[in-house]
């Protein structure tokens, strides 16, 4: 019996022919005003066989670039870079999303030519890349009440382009250490205010940046990634217990079409507590170990775990990335390449970026190592 992770599913209106995910993964090949450019058409459509490809993060406004070289979403210059990709990726079958994302205090003048801003004056302890190499974070601005009314807006404007740019949706980013992370964590949330404080106060801002993003494009349209317990970008939520019951109950109250777990893990109480609170459904991210190999099955044991776990669909990245018929592979159990010089997967160019091979490329088609349901 062949597995579900092969099974067509529904999100939505939309048919998927199966229950992989592309995750959204920073290429930093945009211009470095933001505009998609032509490689990652061909990038994408290589890999427009995933069940859905959630394009990288996308600035909504300036202030929030976060890197050099990222997409952005706010302007038509990039509406009409992000349509070359869609529909790239539709004439091979695929379909898209794009992740939303404001990096906060993730940032630097020298990539946006602003001063970040967040929800307290907190600033990254860590070094952010730049053109002319890693550079000292700096102080981030204070957000007020008008800046963080006027974020919401740009983040509803930001989907109502997306969906201009031939996207079938769009994915809220309220983790990994940016924005709305930001927000919702204690060590980067000292606010006294309406945003700030205790819980109820603290998902306030991603529960109105949701919101706003559903009104304008349908919620039908929309997912949200959230990251419980991630510490990446210096983040310290302090009461991850708290927060997130009280995020996904207020979340499914604006019934997006999905919610996107990171670094899902179905041994860990949270999870289920997750998946038994949200009513929609749940796309699961595995751990597969950052910097780590791939492992040999390219991620598809673990898959298989979150799938008899309650995940509706699964998102993997750096397996994506390599391998450009992820899919086909693990189907047929084929061998998996692994991700090249971490360095290159940003560094611009074809390198590490499209010129990784297919099976059909090698000569490697092998349909008899598919594996048996026993190990799995």
């Amino acid at each position: 019996m062949e597995s579900r992770l092969f099974e067509p599913a529904s999100l939505s209106s939309l048919r998927l022919p199966n229950r992989l995910v592309m995750a959204p993964m920073t290429r930093n090949r945009a211009s470095a005003d933001g505009v998609p450019q032509p490689i990652m058409a061909t990038y994408y459509a290589q890999r427009a066989t995933a069940g859905l490809i959630v394009a990288e993060a996308s600035t909504p406004n300036a202030v929030g670039q976060t890197y050099p070289d990222i997409t952005a979403i706010h302007n038509r210059a990039h509406v009409a870079g992000w349509r070359r990709v869609t529909d790239a990726v539709r004439a091979e079958g695929g379909r898209m999303f794009l992740q939303l994302q404001h990096g906060g205090r993730v940032g630097h003048p020298d990539n946006s030519g602003l001063t970040p801003v967040a929800p307290s004056p907190i600033p990254l302890p860590e070094t952010v890349h730049t053109p002319t190499g890693p550079q000292d974070a700096v102080v981030p601005r204070e957000m007020t009440l008008d800046e963080i009314r006027s974020t919401v807006a740009d983040f509803a404007a930001a989907a109502r382009n997306a969906v201009d740019a031939g996207f079938e949706g769009v994915e809220v980013h309220a983790a990994n250490g940016y924005l709305l992370h930001q927000f919702l964590a204690r060590g980067t949330n000292r606010r006294t205010d309406a945003y700030g404080g205790p819980v109820a106060r603290r998902i306030r801002f991603t529960v109105e940046v949701v919101r706003a993003v559903a009104d304008a494009i349908g919620p039908e349209r929309v997912g949200v990634r959230i990251s419980p317990g991630l510490t990446v970008n210096g983040i310290d939520e302090g009461d991850t217990e708290e927060i997130y019951p009280a995020l996904v109950a207020a979340l499914a109250d604006v019934g997006p079409a999905y919610l996107h777990v990171v670094f899902a893990d179905p041994d860990q109480p949270h999870f289920h507590e997750i998946r038994a609170a949200w009513p929609g459904t749940l796309i699961a991210n595995p751990v597969l170990g950052w910097g780590k190999p791939l492992p040999a099955d390219g991620g598809r044991r673990q898959a298989e775990r979150l799938l008899s776990a309650g995940a509706d669909l699964i998102s993997l990245g750096r397996p994506f990335l390599a391998n450009p018929d992820l899919v086909e592979r693990l189907r047929t159990g084929a061998p998996i390449n692994q991700v090249r010089d971490h360095g290159l997967m940003y560094t611009g160019g074809s390198a590490s970026y499209t010129d990784y091979p297919t099976l059909a490329a090698t000569g490697s088609v092998d349909h008899g190592r598919a594996y048996e349901s026993a190990v799995l």
